[in-house]
């Protein structure tokens, strides 16, 4: 027979040294006067509500709001993510529950912190990186940027108490939106075609001189009703790994891809391009067939960086002069007074033929871009095709916005590596104004290619 658990405690020394030693309890624990009392409130969870709940798309607004605090509770909402490369970005911000405990961040303003006022996405376009000159990059636009919100008990955002916390995720592939590889000859690039049928409004999207193939605006302007090809120039795959010498044969190339595709429109195309890649769309519209519209967005006048040949022709690069670098306090590079004059001397030979242009221009501008003078850029572009009696372009100014104007709710950049200069370099722009650009520039920038490209005709009006 197998003994009980109790019978074995009974014959156990455990059980006599328990019964000799353990007080035995008759009645309720006296308390003494001296006896100290603690009274620690329940845990209180809280509970962050999205609307749209779940996932949406990065240029899309979401409501933020809080419930289950405390009537006028003192709390800190967080926000951080983690890019591709493990690079944390963080904001936060205080704020104060309403009187039954809730926190609607499209009512509520906040107090303090990565911003102040009432700013629902701020949030999302006030993050900053954990380590100094990154900027946030989406490279992958198949996967999400998981966007982890937290509320903590209190107004400091490192030692508050948990409360309660959500996963956001944000896509760069808009529902139904098709990426379709690109690889024509010597053409590296993707295409994003609308989930609707066809045929599309075309664009082709080019950055800057970091290089590579960056898909994100394509992606998400495929979901407006476009058919956009995010286009490779240097520094990918089989491409140079550098801009001394460019060909617009490379792009022309591109260009007919897009113009003989079955899901294009036609009759014409449209470019985008920010910083170099609006410089080489503006040599793009001078020079090639089949542009109907261009947006630059801090774009210059003159070809910079390297030589740009087409058909025997050669514009060679902006002089410039390295000794007007500055250098900020922080240490970093500013570069605005680098670039020789175009209007002077010699560099005129870089001016691009704006004369041979048969496109429509828009030109949105940071007013504080520290890349180089793209107000002064889009004001002589102007004068020149005027000049040469071509239509007015289109020229949008906005104060505080710096060099890197992206779609909208991506953190302002204020100083990243620059791959030429070999060092970090300030952008400019202040954090609000540049997030509001931002907002704006990307409804410009789709009523002026509905307007030019056909489908949809609607105008919009600046928020200068």
């Amino acid at each position: 027979m197998v003994a009980s658990f109790p019978a074995l405690l009974r014959r156990s020394r455990f059980c006599q040294w328990c019964l000799t030693r353990w007080p035995r309890l008759a009645g309720p624990t006296e308390l003494r006067p001296c006896d100290p009392i603690s009274w620690a409130p329940a845990r209180m969870v809280a509970t962050i509500t999205l609307e749209p709940e779940g996932r949406c798309c990065w240029d899309e607004p979401v409501r933020i709001a809080v419930r289950g605090l405390a009537p006028g509770q003192r709390v800190t909402l967080r926000a951080s993510l983690r890019d591709e490369k493990s690079a944390l970005f963080r904001a936060h911000a205080r704020y104060c529950a309403d009187a039954h405990g809730g926190l609607d961040l499209g009512r509520a303003p906040a107090l303090g912190g990565s911003f102040a006022g009432l700013e629902p996405m701020g949030l999302f376009w006030a993050l900053e990186p954990e380590k100094p000159v990154l900027r946030l990059v989406k490279r992958d636009v198949q996967t999400p940027f998981a966007v982890k919100l937290e509320v903590l008990d209190g107004h400091e955002p490192d030692t508050g108490r948990l409360l309660g916390q959500t996963v956001h995720e944000r896509d760069f592939l808009p529902p139904g939106v098709r990426r379709e590889p690109v690889r024509a000859g010597r053409v590296r690039a993707t295409l994003f075609l609308p989930p609707e049928p066809g045929p599309f409004p075309g664009i082709v999207d080019i950055f800057g001189v970091g290089g590579g193939l960056l898909e994100y605006r394509a992606s998400l302007l495929a979901g407006k009703g476009f058919a956009v090809m995010a286009l490779a120039y240097c520094n990918y795959e089989d491409l140079p790994t550098g801009m001394e010498n460019l060909h617009l044969e490379y792009f022309e190339e591109a260009v007919n891809y897009l113009l003989n595709h079955p899901q294009i429109k036609g009759p014409g195309v449209g470019l985008l391009g920010t910083s170099k890649g609006g410089e080489l769309c503006l040599s793009m519209a001078s020079f090639l067939k089949g542009i109907t519209a261009a947006v630059i967005i801090n774009g210059s006048v003159a070809n910079t960086l390297g030589n740009l040949h087409y058909k025997g022709e050669t514009l060679p690069p902006l002089g410039f002069n390295p000794k007007r670098i500055k250098v900020t306090k922080d240490g970093f590079a500013d570069i605005l007074e680098v670039l020789n004059s175009p209007l002077e001397g010699p560099n005129q030979k870089s001016l691009i033929p704006l004369e041979r242009a048969e496109s429509a221009f828009l030109f949105l501008v940071g007013q504080d871009d520290h890349n180089w003078k793209s107000e002064f850029f889009a004001n002589e572009t102007s004068k020149r095709l005027q000049a040469h009696g071509k239509e007015k372009p289109q020229i949008i100014c906005y104060p505080g916005a710096g060099h890197y104007i992206e779609p909208p709710y991506f953190p302002m950049c204020p100083a990243s590596l620059h791959t030429v200069v070999g060092g970090p370099v300030i952008w400019g722009g202040e954090p609000r104004a540049h997030a509001t650009a931002q907002m704006d520039a990307w409804q410009q920038l789709q009523a002026f290619f509905h307007k030019h490209l056909g489908r949809e005709k609607r105008t919009i009006s600046a928020k200068l």
